[in-house]
């Protein structure tokens, strides 16, 4: 049974920026949960994360993604998928099956906070008359809060639709995604969205009049000047792992939030850091920390953005049949195919504290009808349909003449 499409505002919310009405998870999904499940939730989307960017770090460029924004945006297309396509997507994000429910409660612990401001927003954007699962579309919605547009997604209007949900549900830092996932597009039948907005402030905070330009070596030895934040005398959580020493800094009065900060030891460089650090490792030096008092901590104040389409990524860590013809079948009895995967990012950390925003995008497609290109020789007739009548037959061989 396809279901039939309702409409309602643009987007959905786990929690959103200063608050307001949306959809949520599902209380009572939720409420069955427990925290055990949202601990192995998390576990599933950091070992992803960790792979995830040590695929697609460049050596010597700036990179930040977002483990939870993509995880969440493949886990509502996995829960369209079956066969060996379910099983790919089931394995690299870490799921006990393509419907895996404890994402829901790691959703609904992650925004149950008052001590940093955190929202996770998912929405569905279906192709006008194109039909979906009713059970499918009914899990997405309860499990990830999702909403439902039907809307002609080969207009510019969806498009910029797309565009203000994006832009409002991080707070302006990212404004636009459509066009990345090729919108307008008339084999598009549906674009899913994850939206993660993130703002906190540092439990001690770095006062701005000891901000000043410090050297900064860059991987090839030279060095700059950067604006620099510092405390003196200063409390902090560290440990050290392989290669590394990790600092934690904490936002708000709760200390749930913090900021891990990995430093390199003096002869390893950071690329080679990121070749060996994934979820176990962060993990074992997490778990090692231990509080200690610094002459001095110094880090840099620094604004980034950054962007790309994790088509290729994705398929090089396996999940392959989701791009290629895989079944989606539970998704739609059209089985549509995933055509585009995007994610758009933004952090700003200065001496109050970090902003940060992330969008992940995925754009369903069906597949377009085979081309009928007349580019060789070829019959043709001119015919009555009332009669049945042919006018005129004709081969032609060589359309010159």
């Amino acid at each position: 049974m396809a279901v039939t499409l309702v409409l309602t505002a643009c987007g959905g919310v786990v929690g959103q920026p200063g608050g307001g009405a949306g959809h949520t998870v599902d209380a009572k999904l939720a409420g069955s949960l427990s925290a055990e499940d949202a601990a192995a939730a998390a576990d599933g989307v950091n070992a992803f994360g960790f792979d995830l960017h040590t695929a697609v770090a460049s050596d010597g460029d700036n990179t930040v993604t977002s483990p939870l924004s993509l995880s969440v945006l493949l886990a509502m297309v996995a829960a369209g998928a079956g066969g060996d396509n379910a099983e790919e997507m089931v394995d690299l994000l870490g799921l006990d099956g393509p419907r895996d429910t404890r994402n829901a409660a790691l959703l609904a612990d992650l925004v149950g906070t008052d001590d940093v401001t955190l929202a996770i927003a998912n929405s569905l954007w279906a192709a006008e008359g194109h039909p979906f699962e009713d059970d499918y579309v009914s899990f997405v919605q309860a499990a990830y809060g999702a909403t439902l547009d039907e809307v002609d997604l080969d207009s510019q209007d969806a498009a910029d639709a797309i565009d203000d949900w994006v832009d409002e549900r991080t707070e302006g830092r990212i404004d636009e995604i459509a066009a990345d996932l090729g919108l307008p597009d008339p084999q598009a039948v549906l674009v899913l969205l994850n939206a993660v907005y993130f703002a906190g402030t540092w439990t001690t905070a770095f006062d701005e009049a000891d901000t000043r330009e410090t050297p900064f070596a860059l991987p090839g030895g030279d060095e700059v000047g950067v604006p620099t934040m510092h405390r003196i005398d200063a409390e902090g959580e560290t440990s050290f792992g392989d290669g590394f020493q990790m600092l934690r800094l904490p936002y708000g009065d709760d200390e749930r939030f913090g900021m891990e900060v990995l430093l390199p030891d003096e002869d390893v460089t950071l690329d080679e850091l990121l070749d060996d650090l994934d979820a176990e490792v962060w993990r074992n030096a997490v778990d090692g920390l231990e509080t200690a008092t610094f002459s001095e901590i110094a880090l840099p104040r620094f604004e980034l953005a950054w962007d790309a389409n994790l088509n290729e990524v994705l398929q090089s860590l396996g999940m392959v049949s989701a791009f290629s013809g895989g079944d989606f079948t539970p998704m739609s009895p059209a089985d549509p195919f995933l055509d585009t995967v995007v994610q758009k990012t933004y952090i700003r950390v200065d001496e109050k504290g970090t902003e940060a925003a992330a969008v992940t995008g995925g754009a369903m497609a069906s597949s377009a009808p085979p081309p009928f290109r007349v580019d060789r020789p070829f019959a043709f007739t001119v015919s009555d349909r009332e009669t049945g009548a042919v006018l005129f037959l004709g081969s032609v061989h060589d359309p010159r003449g």
